[in-house]
């Protein structure tokens, strides 16, 4: 599969993440880290729902898989571009089957089962995200966030003194984050988080094997 479609699938498993992280351990994102440092503030205040440890493990844990995603992309004799991203994809799936284990296996409210889901979620994210950072896709260099594509959106339309021309790939990342919120949504609340998670391992996985390394 080409880089294009797969860095929307991509964007489809970031709405899953959030979807688990936020709505099943306690109102912390594990992909969108904008949200989470927005969220650490809410906490820091004293406002109620929130968690400092909660978001601060997610928050780490991410800057430390972007930081070994940065060091796999740069490492000398790395191979392709292609080679690299299947690699982090892989991790990804693995990474995202783990935390479906450890939900599968502990109790819903277990704090050893949140901090770890959380842990290994957010450090997929931040390792995948350095990956596709690397790759510079336009209108694409990031999966977890849709804040650039709708800023084009609409910087580039007519209202904007733009052609009017919208760009598919941008439209495509904010309908990818809204389809993968939605269901990941629908399988939290009527299941338990352990069903996305694996369903998200599962698309990562495909996309490992698949991914082409051309747009």
């Amino acid at each position: 599969m080409r880089l294009v479609p797969s860095l929307l699938v991509l964007t489809v498993v970031s709405g899953l993440i959030d979807a688990v992280s936020y709505l099943g351990l306690g109102h912390v994102f594990t992909a969108n880290m904008t949200g989470n440092v927005v969220v650490l503030g809410f906490a820091a205040a004293g406002a109620p729902g929130f968690s400092i440890p909660h978001t601060a493990t997610s928050l780490a844990f991410f800057l430390a898989g972007a930081a070994s995603g940065g060091r796999l992309v740069r490492r000398p004799g790395g191979g392709s571009r292609r080679r690299w991203t299947r690699v982090t994809l892989a991790a990804e799936a693995v990474l995202l089957a783990g935390a479906s284990a450890v939900a599968f296996a502990t109790a819903e409210h277990d704090r050893h089962r949140i901090y770890a889901v959380i842990a290994l979620t957010a450090f997929a994210m931040g390792l995948r995200n350095a990956t596709v950072r690397k790759l510079a896709v336009p209108d694409l260099t990031t999966t977890t966030v849709v804040t650039m594509p709708l800023t084009g959106l609409a910087s580039d339309s007519r209202a904007g003194g733009g052609s009017g021309h919208g760009s598919p790939r941008r439209t495509a990342a904010v309908v990818a984050m809204f389809a993968g919120a939605v269901l990941g949504a629908a399988l939290v609340l009527h299941q338990d988080i352990a069903a996305p998670l694996l369903l998200a391992a599962v698309m990562s996985g495909v996309l490992a094997v698949t991914v082409s390394g051309r747009e």
